[in-house]
């Protein structure tokens, strides 16, 4: 079997959890001898592990006078290269008005280079919603050019491409939830996106959910026959050899970590309120907050108003090996998250002997059996969780011992088969 697979990230280019994921899931299916994944990214770099995935940057693909035809438009279009050195005069807002105006309904203008190809940054920058689209209309061209029996589209950044690809092949579309706006807003939700998401969980012949946590959500928010609705638990990549062996040498302090974004969905602020008690009762403790996000000055300033940044630490974005390294330096690890879909970092740490302290509110809670588990808002039982862990060697080494040896069964290999069969159960 043959999947057409839309992502939007792929390692080493990662920003979260959803490349991490991403990647997971692709080399599980490929496992499966039977299975052959093409795997489309807006922008790819070249350095890509492409060992079993092929994979397609969007950016690379030519639309100069490409025949492009949406069934929701009822008509086809000429995408034409439109290049600003024809009026070199003219300011890109100007530019862009005038050609509003030249262009007849029956013709649209998409910029390209001097290749007759679009320019995809890959990011969440201010020009996201028309990456989006100019990726749906590049992924209608990698359909009509490439042979598969089934389209997987990950996240609400690929749903218009799943659907471009599902018009004008025919062939069926899962797609894959890894988080809802609902999560990543605490509620307040950007009508936009919610819109983009609602159309392609209707459009999707099945749809894939992270944790019943997120299931939930679907069926609930967005009005999705629960029939429809599978959950698939996420999983974790065995540790490489280098980061198993990584020990180095460890601070005289203890060492607290929250690895993670930093904004409103993963509760970062509950977490400096925690730690703020627990210096109350011991000093020789240090906190990492390992990430950025929108909230990262809210939080230095919230952590200098506690009095604390003498304990605190603020590493900025980690990637790759600097994750482990830092897991590596980590007495204990906390995800105090208001509304995490699933969560693979606490499978991280405790493929790396660290204990986890997770929220009650995230989807890998749902599996996880040696994690201690809190609400996220209750912060004297996140304080008491992590002295007891810090203090108490018997706790420390039991969460330590069989989280590891728990963490080790779950494989993307088992997850990749649970994909397949609902890939099997919309190609029948």
């Amino acid at each position: 079997m043959k999947a057409l697979m839309f992502g939007w990230e792929f390692p080493p280019h990662i920003s979260g959890g959803l490349g991490t994921a991403s990647y997971g899931l692709t080399h599980g299916l490929a496992s499966i001898p039977d299975m052959d994944i093409i795997f489309v990214v807006p922008k790819a770099y070249g350095d890509e592990d492409q060992s079993q995935v092929r994979l397609i940057g969007a950016g690379d693909i030519s639309i100069t006078t490409r025949e492009l035809e949406f069934k929701d438009l009822k008509k086809k279009f000429d995408y034409l290269e439109v290049n600003s050195r024809i009026v070199p005069y003219v300011d890109p807002e100007d530019f862009w008005k005038m050609i509003e105006k030249e262009s007849s309904k029956k013709i649209k203008f998409v910029q390209t280079n001097s290749e007759g190809k679009i320019s995809f940054t890959g990011k969440y920058g201010a020009n996201l919603f028309e990456e989006i689209h100019n990726y749906a209309l590049v992924a209608s061209i990698i359909a009509k050019e490439n042979d598969f029996d089934i389209i997987h589209a990950h996240d609400w950044l690929t749903y218009p491409s799943g659907i471009s690809a599902k018009e004008v092949s025919g062939k069926p579309l899962v797609i894959h939830v890894h988080a809802t706006d609902f999560d990543r807003s605490g509620g307040n939700v950007n009508p936009d996106v919610f819109k983009i998401e609602k159309m392609g969980m209707e459009a999707a012949d099945k749809i894939i959910a992270v944790s019943n946590l997120t299931r939930k959500t679907i069926i609930e928010k967005y009005g999705i026959n629960p029939s429809r609705v599978i959950t698939v638990y996420n999983a974790v990549e065995p540790l490489k050899i280098q980061a198993q062996a990584n020990n180095e040498k460890r601070l005289s302090d203890k060492t607290v970590t929250f690895l993670g974004r930093i904004t409103l969905q993963k509760g970062p602020e509950y977490f400096i309120e925690a730690a703020n008690l627990v210096l109350t009762r011991m000093s020789n403790v240090r906190f990492v907050m390992a990430g950025s996000g929108d909230m990262m000055i809210k939080m230095i300033n919230l952590a200098a108003a506690k009095k604390i940044m003498d304990k605190f630490h603020f590493t900025g974005f980690l990637e790759g090996e600097d994750v482990f390294r830092m897991l590596n330096l980590s007495d204990v690890y906390i995800m105090p998250s208001v509304s995490e879909p699933f969560g693979i970092s606490p499978l991280e740490a405790m493929q790396s002997n660290v204990p986890v302290i997770i929220s009650k509110q995230s989807g890998v809670a749902e599996i996880l059996t040696h994690a201690i588990k809190i609400n996220y808002w209750d912060i004297e039982a996140m304080a008491d969780a992590i002295y007891g862990l810090l203090n108490y060697s018997g706790a420390h080494k039991f969460f330590q011992k069989f989280g590891k040896e728990e963490v080790n069964n779950m494989k993307w290999e088992n997850a990749a088969q649970k994909v397949r069969e609902v890939y099997n159960s919309v190609v029948a």
